[in-house]
Formats: C-alpha cells, structure tokens, sequence
C-alpha cells in the first residue's frame, strides 16, 4: 500500500515541480533577455540531469562505475525517443533553427564521438579530459550566440510581457521556482521509483527487469515530465533545449567527469547500445527538419522505445 502512496505522491510531485520549473525557467529567459532554446540547453538540461550526475559521480568515488556508459546511452536513448516522443504526441513541437542547425547535429556527433572512443572497453582519464573541453566549448559557443541576439529578444520578451494580463515574475519568485520546482521533480522521481518498484517486486518481477526498466527510466522522468508540461504550455524550445541538452550534458559532462574520476571500463553490450542511439539520432532528425515534431513522428518515436525495451528484456 505504502508503495502505491509513494507512486502517487511521487508522480503529483513531479508535475506540480515541472510546472513551476518551466514557468521559472520561461521567466528566466525574459529576464535576461536570452532565448528560451538556451535556457532549455543550459538550466534546464542540467537540473533534470542531476541525477544522472549524481549516480555517475558517487558510482566513479565508489570505484564501481562498470554500468556508467550503459545507463548514459539507456538515458539518451530513452529522452530521445520517450520525453520527445510523448511531447511532440502530446502537442506537436514547432523546432527552432538554432537547435536544428546546431544542437541537434551537435547531439548526433557527441553520440559518433563516444561510439567512435568505446570499442577499446575503456574510457581513459585523458578522453574524459578531452570530453569535458569539448563540452566547454559548446557551452561557451552557445552562450555567446545567444548573447549576440540579446537586444532582439529582450524588445520581443518586454512586448509579449505588456501584452499579458499578469505581471512579469520578480527576480526572487524566478529563483523560487526554479530551485523549489527542481527539488520536486527529483523528489518526486525517487519517490516514484521506489514506488515503482516496490509494486514491481509485488507482483513477481525479477531484479533484473525492474533493472532494466523502471531503475534505467527513473532517472530520466525529470526530463519527461518537464517536457510534457513545457509541450504542453507551448515552450516548445525548452521542451526541445532540455532533451538535447541533457543528451549533451550526459555524454560531455557526466561521462566526462566521471572517467577524470577513475577511468570508466565499457560493457560490449553499451557498444551496440551507442550505434542503436546514433541511428535514431539521424533518423528522427529527418522529419523534425521539416520545421516541425508532430504527432505521427511522436508516436513512432515511442513505439520505437517500446520495441527497444523488449529488446532490452530479451538480451
């Protein structure tokens, strides 16, 4: 019973947390007159992966970080085609041209790059070094380009706001939602994992399913739900932004981290893992270059997942 009161509590959590998080993160934007794509990429790709980062980082201290690629790749895997997927069946997403000309490509590299580094079955030290100066310079790239557009955004933002009923967010209640928003989505994730698999467990499944499933996807419900409700209040680019952000921030920042750690050892089985994130990478991008992620794209997207997950159970 206690584990149904965790899902739900879990799951209310998350909700009520992304949609202060977006509405915070929205306000961010406008504040400093930078777009919405950038936000998504930098604030709000990082918060919904910290837990990512948590578990990476703590696993590379312990010494026991032999999963650390597989559950890097899982969680790209499942942003892709899960959090983008859901969002555009949700609301169809209208893609910004940065994200396609740019980030987008950018995110398909970094999955070539960590393909391209693996086949050996270990990520040196000096890779990850590697990683995260690449990661600092995407990062300053996309921050400058940004700042070069600031004015244009800043007189579109001051007018969108005139034209609103309510007033523009102060600085403090910005900060308020964001950082309480974002303790509610982890809070609620953990809690809605140990729910989950407490029912799992009630029902017979083995450690290794719930493994596989619902412990892999549970890291990764920070980026769904904030997607889902930022589809849903029409902030499409930081819908967007966070997916592959996050996909960014997973292979540069956390994988990059934690082989500096201790140099990360890689399973075979994360190898074909990678390729099958490359391939969707590139074949998803095709119709999001169109202009526009829309409902039938979302749903083969997930479909996809789900064959996946099956793929997953059975190997």
């Amino acid at each position: 019973m206690l584990s149904f009161v965790f899902l739900v509590i879990g799951f209310a959590l998350m909700i009520w947390g992304a949609d202060k998080f977006v509405a915070g993160a929205s306000a961010l934007a406008r504040k400093l007159g930078v777009s919405p794509l950038l936000i998504g990429l930098t604030i709000v790709a990082f918060g919904t992966s910290m837990p990512e980062l948590a578990v990476s980082v703590t696993a590379a201290l312990r010494g026991a970080n032999e999963i650390a690629v597989g559950n890097v790749v899982g969680s790209n895997i499942f942003n892709l085609l899960m959090v983008a997927g859901l969002s555009a069946a949700v609301c169809p997403l209208v893609m910004d041209k940065t994200l396609l000309r740019r980030d987008w490509p950018l995110s398909i590299l970094a999955a070539v790059l960590l393909g391209a580094i693996a086949p050996d079955l270990t990520i040196a030290r000096w890779e990850g070094v590697v990683l995260l100066i690449i990661f600092a310079f995407i990062l300053t790239y996309q921050i400058r380009t940004a700042l070069q557009n600031r004015e244009q955004l800043a007189a579109a933002a001051a007018e969108a706001e005139a034209e609103e009923a309510e007033a523009p967010m102060s600085a403090a209640m910005i900060w308020v939602n964001i950082l309480l928003g974002l303790a509610c989505i982890v809070i609620g994730g953990q809690l809605a994992v140990n729910g989950a698999t407490g029912i799992a467990r009630m029902f017979g499944l083995s450690e290794t399913l719930i493994g596989l499933t619902i412990v892999a996807m549970g890291t990764s419900l920070p980026e769904l739900v904030t997607s889902i409700v930022a589809a849903r209040k029409g902030q499409n680019d930081i819908a967007m932004g966070n997916v592959i952000g996050s996909n960014l921030f997973n292979i540069f920042l956390i994988l990059g981290v934690s082989s500096v750690i201790t140099p990360i050892p890689v399973q075979a089985t994360s190898i074909v893992d990678c390729l099958f994130l490359i391939a969707i990478s590139a074949v998803f991008y095709l119709p999001a270059r169109k202009g526009k992620l829309g409902r039938v794209p979302g749903i083969a997207m997930v479909a996809t997942y789900a064959v996946y997950t099956v793929y997953l159970i059975m190997r």
